[in-house]
């Protein structure tokens, strides 16, 4: 009987995956890639601990016990060689897809010899899915090969660049052996401030619904999924988004936990005033640090990635390359 490892995007499809009798072991890979520093040239070890830290820090748990999940999965990732068969489940949006790459680049350098590695791509999300459709996506499993090796490991690096032009310039590549990249790419470069407010895509939405009458946190992060192609931020990031804002008093909270707009908040939203002239911008988006020093904004009419300066004494945004 053949050994079977099935390498998945959590932990939420594995109770479904188990009822569709998938075979072998399950290796949940839990890690929000889209937010938080991703350094290049670490091992895969350098970068848990990092990464554990940021979740930490992030407010999602404590961080010894976060590191030592990483490396529990790290050591089951290295045990590869006693499986005969290696399967990567993913969905088709930017959480999923970053994890795919990081993934990728670390069986690149590994001796795959003997063992039949397969990708299986899913347009649905595997925690909504049921046991029947999850049992018929295995008829649609492709082999992976080096082709998508070599892509993969061309747009991990570029991800975790200091700068993201690498990662912009994939948008001319051909990805096409990858099919759901592309999108990931697109959708991770609106995460980057945009040159009329300052706000990510996602901060955007978030403050337009608040405006348009919608209160109630829950209500209001379903409604920001709506507006997605492809759904990707769980509500522990939305909520810090939240909370970013309503402690620079774009929006309040009144004592039924009613969420409402300030009049500086719509000052934001119509692009009166820049987000990072509000909250000073500290943030990583994969290897590139986000500041006023090292600032990049996503043009959303050209659809284009700049770098800038930003002028507090003329309130705009002068391009610098």
């Amino acid at each position: 009987m053949k050994r079977v490892l099935n390498i998945i995007n959590g932990n939420a499809c594995i109770d479904i995956m188990k009822k569709a009798n998938i075979e072998g072991d399950f290796l949940p890979w839990r890690d929000f890639l889209h937010e938080g520093s991703v350094p290049p040239q670490l091992t895969l070890e350098e970068l848990s601990l990092i990464r554990a830290k940021f979740i930490s820090e992030f407010g999602v748990g404590e961080i010894n016990e976060i590191y030592r999940d990483f490396k529990e999965r790290n050591e089951q990732l290295k045990t590869y060689k006693k499986y005969d068969k290696i399967i990567l489940w993913f969905e088709h949006d930017l959480h999923d897809q970053l994890q795919l790459l990081q993934i990728l680049d670390w069986f690149a350098t590994k001796d795959l010899k003997n063992i039949q590695f397969s990708l299986i791509y899913s347009n649905n999300y595997l925690g909504e899915s049921t046991a029947q459709q999850i049992k018929k996506m295995l008829e649609h499993s492709i082999n992976i090969n080096l082709e998508h090796m070599k892509l993969a490991q061309e747009a991990w690096s570029a991800f975790r660049e200091p700068t993201p032009k690498r990662w912009f310039s994939l948008l001319k590549k051909s990805t096409s052996i990858l099919p759901f990249l592309k999108p990931a790419i697109f959708r991770m470069l609106e995460e980057f401030p945009n040159t009329k407010t300052g706000l990510s895509r996602t901060e955007y939405q978030a403050l337009l619904i608040i405006s348009n009458g919608i209160d109630d946190a829950k209500d209001i992060f379903e409604k920001s999924q709506s507006f997605e192609e492809r759904k990707f931020m769980g509500n522990i990031v939305f909520w810090k988004i939240l909370n970013n804002f309503e402690n620079y008093n774009i929006i309040k909270r009144d004592i039924n936990n009613k969420l409402t707009i300030t009049l500086l908040g719509q000052e934001l939203l119509y692009g009166k005033r820049f987000w990072f002239d509000i909250m000073p911008l500290d943030r990583y988006i994969g290897g590139c640090h986000l500041n006023l020093e090292n600032l990049w904004c996503w043009d959303i009419p050209t659809k284009t990635l700049k770098q800038y300066y930003f002028s507090k004494t003329l309130n705009s945004l002068l391009i610098t390359k």
